[in-house]
């Protein structure tokens, strides 16, 4: 019998398969112990190809291989990793199925969606025309202060490392968006006028109060003078004379080359950009994990935003004493003792929901993540332009917790009846206890503990602000209210997405939508919108997920009458991590069929 498991892990996994389609022919008996020996390489090979190509990623979990690098986002990076999935792909194709366990046969499923999703990202080139306010290398590379840790000198020096590859890597960025201009592939101008706005900022700002020298804050009592003065050093001289300069051409570079050629907010979707239309297909598939037009998800958006509004008619009444939706409305965002005065009353609401919502998880749910959720607030250089929070997994080897990132900017812009469900969403018991009990599963691949689908990963968390209401963790209707309007928020997202990128819908007109179908702040009615210009499809993600999730939980209601326990069912959704809305089905079904 040939060895079919030498070569996993040295890229060599094509050589494998071949060779088992060598040996065999169909039907063949192939020994069951070897085909796990060649998945799980497939599996390493996955992982560890994505860890290399992502080594911020890397870091962000822990693993400290990578430290001392930045994804290569050039032309050249970029068709490495192309090719890369694109050799694995084949791999999976020629896979034996039929002799996998069940557990098994997700994780391949699991890495063959992953791969294609990959390529999928990969053919639309997002790279060659967008610029982001939330994630760009203005905002994305000064982030990294916030999980690349260093304690010891080595790290010292792979954080130098990494802080000089700043500059090739915006250089990179740069040439990918000059491609965007020759193929009329550019960025919408409001998106370059806040990036330009930030980097004004930040170059305004001396460079020894940038979050980049922030490392060197840290004592490092147990390194020698001469360690701490060559990091001091290394690091001051890297953004000083690599990093600054970088976003010194790279404002100019907005400035003189992208701006003048920008698109007008009347044509933000992709739909208005070259092969445009086919990539919005594509993510669409990619974020809801379903194979759903963007007409039927517009469709269902009204529907459910028409639903929604309703249920805000009959709490409105009781709470204010009139069902007029749009009074209702207009006394959530007027007046002012429903908002917050302060920084502090903002962070402080978050801890209190998240600690009312710690207390309350044994007796909904059976597994429980070792990993504790903090509540940080959002740094004050993206927080003007960012959403309205986010949520930061923990690193995989217990060094750093979950952090619920909380945005306080203008805190009289901010709603406190919407900061419980907020809290319920970015953390308990929504992102934090999914990622954080995906992360210490047992016994499945990495790439399963880390990755997954945007439909069950948002699907899961908005899930949860309904959720948090049976619970009985709302304080108040009014806090209800704050629940209803960042579903219906969740709801338009369906309607605009597909508006912008499909049908046609110029910016202003999403934003006027969400104005009229949701109770959110002005400035965060506009910076949601920037979000869905930007990252096509992923916007699509929250209310398709949490639907098939309540879908789930009725027909398993159904089937099982009085055997049907709520524990028993979010463990069941919970415990084979952020597969797929179709693996997430067909494993719940098993599970109910074992009963």
């Amino acid at each position: 019998m040939i060895n079919r498991t030498a070569f996993i892990g040295n890229g060599k996994a094509a050589l494998v398969v071949t060779a088992w389609l060598m040996a065999g022919c169909a039907g063949a008996s192939i020994d069951k112990m070897h085909d796990k020996k060649i998945l799980d390489g497939l599996c390493s090979e996955y992982w560890e190809g994505h860890l290399k190509a992502h080594p911020e990623e890397a870091t962000s979990i822990g693993d400290r291989r990578y430290d001392d690098r930045l994804t290569d986002i050039s032309s050249g990076g970029r068709a490495a990793e192309k090719t890369r999935l694109l050799l694995l792909r084949e791999q999976i194709r020629a896979f034996p199925v039929a002799s996998l366990s069940r557990g098994d046969r997700v994780t391949l499923a699991s890495l063959r969606d992953g791969v294609e999703n990959g390529l999928a990202r990969a053919s639309c080139e997002f790279e060659t025309w967008v610029v982001d306010p939330l994630r760009g290398p203005q905002v994305g590379l000064l982030n990294l202060v916030a999980y690349h840790k260093v304690s010891t000198p080595e790290q010292g020096q792979g954080m130098v490392s990494r802080w000089k590859a700043m500059g090739p890597y915006v250089d990179a960025h740069m040439a990918n968006l000059r491609v965007g201009i020759d193929s009329k592939r550019v960025a919408v101008r409001v998106h370059v006028e806040k990036s330009l706005g930030q980097l004004d900022d930040l170059l305004g700002t001396p460079v020894a109060e940038w979050p980049l020298l922030k490392p060197l804050e840290e004592p490092h009592e147990d390194w020698t003078e001469e360690e701490r003065k060559a990091f001091r050093e290394g690091l001051t001289a890297a953004v000083q004379g690599i990093v600054r300069p970088a976003f010194e051409r790279y404002r100019k570079f907005l400035q003189e080359e992208i701006l003048p050629v920008a698109r007008s907010p009347e044509r933000p979707g992709v739909m208005h950009l070259s092969g445009g239309k086919e990539a919005y297909k594509r993510m669409i598939r990619v974020h809801t994990s379903l194979d759903r037009s963007a007409e039927d998800l517009h469709k269902i958006g009204l529907e459910e935003v028409a639903k929604i509004n309703a249920e805000m008619s009959v709490l409105g009444k009781k709470v204010f004493g009139t069902d007029d939706r749009k009074e209702i409305v207009k006394r959530l965002r007027s007046d002012l003792k429903m908002h917050f005065a302060t920084r502090d009353e903002v962070e402080s609401k978050a801890r209190e929901a998240l600690a009312r919502a710690e207390a309350a998880m044994p007796e909904w749910f059976g597994i429980l993540p070792e990993a504790p959720c903090v509540v940080e607030r959002m740094p004050e250089y993206e927080e003007e332009d960012s959403t309205i929070a986010y949520y930061r997994e923990p690193a995989a080897d217990g060094s750093r917790p979950g952090t619920y990132m909380i945005n306080t900017y203008l805190p009289e812009s901010r709603p406190r009846y919407e900061a419980e469900a907020l809290a319920f969403h970015e953390a308990i018991p929504g992102h934090h206890l999914q990622i954080a009990i995906s992360q210490e599963l047992k016994d499945v691949p990495e790439f399963r503990k880390h990755l997954g689908f945007t439909a069950f990963v948002e699907g899961w968390a908005l899930y949860t602000e309904r959720l948090s209401d049976e619970m009985g963790l709302y304080t108040s209707d009014l806090d209800r209210l704050g629940m209803l309007s960042y579903d219906s928020w969740r709801a338009c997202r369906l309607v605009v997405d597909t508006g912008m990128h499909a049908l046609g819908w110029t910016r202003q007109e999403a934003i006027d939508y969400m104005r009229e179908n949701t109770a959110l702040a002005e400035n965060n009615i506009a910076n949601e919108v920037d979000r869905y210009i930007t990252w096509p499809g992923q916007a699509l993600a929250y209310k398709v997920g949490q639907l098939e999730i309540f879908r789930l939980r009725a027909d398993a209601r159904s089937r099982l009458g009085d055997r049907f326990d709520m524990k028993w069912f979010h463990d069941r959704i919970l415990e084979n991590g952020a597969v797929s809305l179709k693996i997430l089905e067909e494993e719940l079904d098993e599970a109910i069929n074992e009963m």
